[in-house]
This record gives structure tokens, sequence and C-alpha cells, in this order.
């Protein structure tokens, strides 16, 4: 009897032995290598070069100085940069603003490559702030990720929010852009980027998270507050019909524009513009 249980033994550690070759020991599988949540799509990344040349127009065009624009009345307006940007970068909007008689705010992101969730909490207590210290609703502008942290401000504080224009973000369904930007987002993820990317952690930011961020992309609550998207079909970083609001009467295309040209090209800023001069009674 020892003898049959000893040879039964054997048996199984044999088919132990040749299952455990068919496992690569260097190999550390991780769950979240497959992100349902983003699909990786071929977008003409090389035109988003050309987005020097569309601040040079910017900055020569009359609707930097504010001419041909509608102008505000003071209205806060908090803008919010996109993935691997900063405030730095959004300056000429911000200066641009303030030009036509809105009172820009910066957002305090020194690189936007944090944990989005964490992001957007403190974007809901800034605009808190900015609520108590001017009496009135906070318009949000948010390019790329910055207009997906925008709606998830959204989402936590509408009572606060006075509309949303988001450029270039893509909100919708899955997040469909290049490689080359997905792939930054999982060397992040990876704990590569310990500088920058500190608060991340495997699931974060991926279809696999069910943060508050995530289920305001993938859930979004009605909210009676306006919602605008301005976009472009050159995009080379996302796929723009990701970016466009379901009614087609809330979109605005700027075609020729690049993905980041979209904070700089003359057109969207007379996109914005408009957007920011439209009653509220006529944006819904």
């Amino acid at each position: 009897m020892n003898m049959k249980m000893s040879r039964e033994g054997l048996e199984d550690l044999e088919d132990l032995e040749d299952l455990e070759d068919l496992i690569d020991p260097d190999e550390d599988p991780n769950p979240f290598d497959h992100d349902p949540g983003v699909e990786p799509v071929s977008t003409p990344l090389w035109r988003e070069f050309l987005w020097p040349t569309e601040l040079a127009r910017l900055l020569c065009s009359p609707v930097y100085r504010g001419e041909g624009v509608a102008h505000g009345h003071g209205e806060p307006v908090l803008v919010i940069p996109g993935f691997l940007a900063n405030d730095l970068m959004m300056i000429p909007l911000r200066r641009w603003l303030g030009r036509i008689g809105y009172r820009p705010y910066h957002s305090d992101i020194a690189w936007n490559t944090d944990c989005p969730n964490r992001t957007a909490l403190r974007l809901a207590q800034k605009i808190k702030v900015i609520h108590r210290k001017t009496g009135r609703r906070v318009i949000l502008v948010g390019h790329s990720l910055g207009g997906m942290l925008a709606k998830s401000v959204l989402q936590h504080a509408p009572e606060l929010v006075d509309r949303v224009i988001t450029l270039g973000s893509p909100f919708r369904d899955h997040v469909r852009a290049h490689p080359a930007v997905t792939g930054v987002w999982d060397y992040l993820l990876g704990g590569q980027g310990k500088l920058i990317g500190r608060n991340l952690h495997a699931s974060c930011g991926t279809g696999y998270c069910m943060c508050d961020f995530v289920r305001h992309m993938l859930q979004p609550e009605a909210r009676e507050v306006p919602q605008f998207a301005i976009f472009s079909r050159n995009d080379g970083v996302v796929d723009w019909m990701s970016c466009a609001e379901e009614d087609p009467r809330a979109n605005i295309e700027i075609n020729e524009a690049t993905h980041i040209g979209l904070i700089f090209h003359p057109r969207a800023l007379q996109a914005i513009a408009r957007r920011l001069a439209q009653g509220i009674e006529t944006a819904n």
C-alpha cells in the first residue's frame, strides 16, 4: 500500500514539473496587463510636431489681442492642463482669458501624472475656494486629461460649476489614444516614474479601477450644467470621436488643429470665447 502511494506521488510530481516547464520563471504575471478601458489607436502623431507653428500664429493673431471675440465680465475660469503638462503650458491661454475679461486661475498641477482621482479631488477643493472668494460659479476649461478631470470635478461639485469646456479630451467610453501615449502611462504605472507618478498604483486610471474618476468617465450622472467639447479630426494623440459630446450642438470641430495646438490655435480660442459667452439659458 505504501509502495502504491509513493508511485502515485511520483507521478503527481512529474505532472507538476511538466506544468512548471510551461511557466517562464522570469515572467511576473500582471493582472492589469490588458486594460479594458484603454484602446490604442493609430493617430497621426507626427502632426504634433507642428504645434509651435500654431503658437506662433496665435501670438501674431488679432484674436490673441482680444479682437473679434466676445468679452467676459470677471467670471472665474479654472484652466486645467493635459497629461504630462503643467500650468506653464497653459500660460498663453490664461493670459488671453484675462485679456478678454475673465478671471483665470491656474490648477496648481506641477505635472499631470498623478492619480487622476486624487487630482480631481484637489481641483474640487480648489473650486470651492474660488467660489468662496468670488461668490460665483466656476467655469472649467480642460485640455486632454484636464478635460476629463473637469468632468470628474463636475460630478463632485455640480453646484459650484458654471460650465465645462473640454479641448481634445477622450472622455467617451474607452480612452482611444496613440500607443506612445498609453505606453508612457504604463511606464508610470510600472513604478519607473517615482518622482512624477509617486501616487499611482497598478490599476490607477485603468478600466480595472473603480475609483470616482473612472466611474465618472464610464457612468457619469446627468448634471444640469452645460458641457461643451472642442476637438480636431487631425488630432495626433487621441481619437477625435472619443472627444465629442453626444449632442452635436455641444461640439465644435477645429479640423486643422493638432492635439497640443488646441490650446494655441486661434480658431480654438474663438470657439472657447463663443462657449464662454453663451448664456446658460441657451447652453442647455
